[in-house]
């Protein structure tokens, strides 16, 4: 036992000898460029390997009782070693490690000032970055220093709604869980619920399919010119269709059955073998969409927010009625559909100056109870701004109209001041402010009955009235 004791001592001695700072070689650990924090890191953790070592060689040694004992095993010291080398070893690479990360820091700062925020050169990354700022009401927009710009939502939208509803549905007074009492069932499963602060009709499982509800629905309640509008939430997976007949009452009466206009995905339109994308992909694909049709004698557009997908010059059937019908609706897709509105439209905006003084826009929308412009609204502004520069001499009043929900005053302010935000509008696009001028009518003048949704719908206008 002393001898072992004695080779023990001596190998310390040496050890210490060996590894006494004097004699230590900085070429010596490879580390010849390194500061002297990492040198010590190195160099104790090395000390350290070759104690351990040392020590479990010494209690290796102490526990062995005999001769017999100590032949079963095969050279101790060399098998402790090698294990204490691998556990000092990790310890080794953890410190040198850690070293060069303080090292790299500390040079990094070094450049950190000249640092340069990188630019997006690409026009689609430029787009995606634009797409999540907050819409721009084209009414109200202004710089930091209070002046107007000439931002506007959907500025070259073309779609003109027609101008008396034939069905309308905003769900006002609905019950949230029950069946909307507007529509009927063709099948599976939809009700009211609510999104946010908005009632909407959601459509869950079942392929559900809704046609809107008629006294007489195997009759033709669609008009030879007509527009279908509304809000729809796709999900971000499956297929909605928007077929141009009651699926549950009529016949369709297309000889090749391409009745209806897909959704297929949250880009894309399309109807039998005609089909458009957006021009912008990098948009969500869950998302709140803006669909409209117009139709004209068999000439047929569709329009996806404020982009047109499809021109069919001709389509071969009439259409007759609506379904709003989807195969992929489930409690995990979850679609959902509000502001519903099919409108007759008509005469062009000139010819209608000439005939009866006045353009009756029922199309042009605002938030309820605001004088906020829905983005949808600009088909109309976009028209009458058009039809005023190519016709110079046209000077309009520009006269704001309710419906009788609210009180007289309420309904006089707020009319004067949707009147103002129309305006405001065709200035930003170019139109004279001379040639434009305000008037607020409440529901004084109504032109259709205040007992139907239909009704209201109507006489909640703005009229461009000549002078």
């Amino acid at each position: 036992m002393g001898c072992r004791f004695l080779i023990i001592k001596h190998n310390f001695k040496s050890i210490i000898k060996l590894y006494s700072i004097s004699d230590v070689s900085v070429d010596f650990l490879g580390l010849k460029s390194i500061n002297s924090k990492v040198i010590y890191i190195h160099l104790r953790s090395y000390i350290m390997k070759k104690l351990i070592t040392i020590l479990l060689a010494l209690f290796i040694f102490v526990l062995l009782p005999s001769e017999g004992t100590f032949a079963q095993v095969k050279n101790p010291v060399k098998k402790t070693e090698k294990e204490a080398e691998k556990r000092a070893n990790k310890n080794v690479d953890k410190g040198i490690n850690k070293g060069f990360d303080e090292l790299e820091k500390g040079i990094g700062g070094l450049f950190k000032k000249n640092k340069k925020k990188k630019t997006t050169t690409n026009p689609n990354e430029q787009q995606a970055e634009q797409s999540t700022e907050q819409a721009v009401d084209p009414a109200t927009s202004t710089t930091p220093e209070g002046e107007a710009t000439p931002a506007l939502n959907w500025a070259k939208y073309d779609f003109v709604p027609g101008d008396k509803v034939i069905f309308e549905d905003n769900l006002l007074g609905e019950e949230n869980g029950e069946f909307p009492s507007r529509w009927d069932l063709k099948s599976g499963n939809a009700e009211v619920a609510e999104y946010g602060s908005d009632m909407v009709i959601m459509l869950r499982d079942g392929h559900p399919a809704i046609v809107p509800y008629f006294n007489d629905p195997q009759d033709d309640y669609l008009p030879d010119i007509f527009t279908i509008e509304f809000d729809l939430y796709y999900p971000g997976s499956g297929t909605f269709e928007i077929h141009l007949y009651d699926r549950k009452n009529q016949k369709s009466g297309s000889p090749t059955g391409y009745t209806d206009i897909e959704i297929p995905n949250y880009i894309e339109m399309r109807m039998a073998t005609f089909k458009s994308r957006l021009p912008d992909e990098n948009i969500e694909k869950s998302r709140w969409m803006h669909i409209a049709i117009a139709y004209t004698n068999g000439k047929l557009k569709a329009y996806m927010d404020e982009t047109r997908l499809l021109n069919i010059p001709r389509i071969d059937f009439d259409p007759k009625g609506l379904t709003l019908y989807t195969y992929h609706a489930s409690n995990e897709y979850l679609y959902y559909i509000k502001n519903i509105r099919i409108a007759e439209g008509g005469v062009k905006y000139y010819d209608r100056i000439l005939k009866d003084g006045k353009i009756i826009a029922t199309g042009i929308r605002f938030d309820t109870g605001k004088a906020t412009l829905k983005p949808e609204s600009m088909g109309i502004i976009n028209e009458v701004t058009e039809l005023m520069q190519d016709h110079p001499d046209l000077i309009f009043s520009v006269e704001g109209h309710t419906d009788s929900d609210g009180d007289d005053s309420s309904n006089l302010i707020l009319s004067e001041e949707r009147a103002k935000t129309v305006k405001n509008t065709m200035v930003k696009l170019g139109v004279s402010a001379d040639r434009l001028s305000t008037k607020g009518l409440g529901e004084s003048v109504p032109m259709d009955t205040n007992g139907t949704p239909e009704g209201k719908a109507n006489n909640r206008r703005v009229e461009f009235v000549k002078k």
